[in-house]
């Protein structure tokens, strides 16, 4: 299935390009003594694809609903395509609001077809049957229009829902975990196929996601939420690159941590110097975040430190290497599979890249 670039869905076309999508300030909510969001600020870009990205019970889903308008914040501002949603009066109703919604379960009428599904989502009137097709044509299902949802798979099912959200041509479409539903053969299929289609809608979407392949792999922008808040928004390689804490810098992956000591934008620790990526202002004791796809063994260049090889993992197109440094720190590195690394051997181990660093 291939989306027809031809398509486009985007509203208020008039607007200004630096007029987001979606903009989100200060945005909290409590369920009596729980906080499920505190202190959310973020902004979707007009075309942009958004991940929130968080561990479950994060907050990602209560953001999501207060967007929608089935939630009302407690505090906080919300502006879709540059009108006022929420800011601390009667909330403008969800039906009034030009968000598409895609939940986790689908939520397909079982006794409608797929055209009528659609159909549900289109505004009244002459155009609705041609809108109707426009949107079934979009992603791939113009064939389709008379089978009902359990005839579908997954993976149509779901294209079903994403047309049914884009049909009243909305300024955002918003996704619960769109993929959770799905076996793990079909997702990353299915996460390609949505990605296409809405590029060629040209909406602004946002999916709430606790898995980090999904959020990368689909998004322009991740917004991480550690804590019930919004802690750092970026371009995938940006959050995964340059993490603003420790906690996002282990919440994105493994890390190596280390203690350093910083100065003039480079970290001496038990690696060596090694040059940090991000702030170059910092100073004084540190810790050092190494990822383990950056270290290297048997360098030909460069510094290196002495380290045994204490564990060896095959895992089909890499190798997860267990070292310990002489003060009994063990690091966790990906090899090659070409890399020898056997265990009780002494290596030479370096780093191939810079590094990250927080004030301890």
């Amino acid at each position: 299935m291939a989306a027809k670039p031809q398509e486009s869905v985007r509203a208020n076309a008039g607007l200004g390009a630096d007029v987001p999508a979606v903009r989100c300030v200060g945005l909290a909510k409590r369920f009596g003594a729980t906080v499920a969001v505190r202190e959310a600020s973020f902004e979707v870009g007009r075309g942009a694809l958004m991940a929130l990205l968080g561990p479950s019970g994060g907050g990602k889903t209560t953001l999501l609903r207060m967007i929608a308008g089935f939630e009302s914040p407690d505090e906080g501002s919300i502006e879709i395509d540059g009108r006022t949603m929420v800011n601390g009066r009667t909330p403008v109703p969800p039906e009034q609001r030009r968000v598409g919604m895609v939940f986790q379960d689908f939520a397909l009428f079982p006794h409608l077809s797929v055209r009528d599904n659609v159909a549900f989502g289109a505004p009244k009137g002459p155009d609705r049957d041609e809108r109707v097709a426009s949107v079934l044509l979009l992603v791939g299902l113009e064939s389709s229009g008379e089978r009902m949802p359990h005839q579908l798979s997954g993976g149509e099912q779901q294209r079903v829902a994403l047309a049914r959200a884009l049909a009243p041509r909305p300024a955002v479409v918003l996704l619960d975990e769109p993929f959770s539903n799905l076996d793990a053969a079909l997702r990353a299929r299915v996460r390609d196929e949505v990605r296409q289609i809405l590029r060629a809608a040209d909406t602004a979407a946002v999916f709430v996601t606790h898995d980090q392949d999904e959020a990368f792999g689909l998004a322009d922008q991740v917004g991480i939420l550690l804590d019930n808040t919004v802690v750092q928004v970026g371009t995938p390689e940006d959050v995964y690159l340059h993490p603003a804490s420790l906690d996002v810098a282990r919440f994105l992956g493994e890390a190596n941590v280390l203690d350093g000591v910083a100065s003039a934008g480079s970290v001496v620790c038990e690696l060596g110097t090694l040059a940090i990526g991000g702030d170059a202002g910092l100073t004084g004791p540190v810790k050092v975040a190494v990822r383990p796809e950056t270290l290297r063994l048997h360098p030909e260049d460069g510094p290196s430190v002495t380290a045994e090889v204490v564990g060896r993992e095959f895992h089909g197109i890499y190798k997860l290497v267990t070292l310990r440094l002489p003060s009994g720190t063990t690091l966790s590195a990906v090899m090659g599979l070409h890399v020898p690394a056997t265990v009780g051997e002494s290596v030479q181990v370096g780093v191939n890249s810079f590094v990250s660093a927080f004030p301890a």
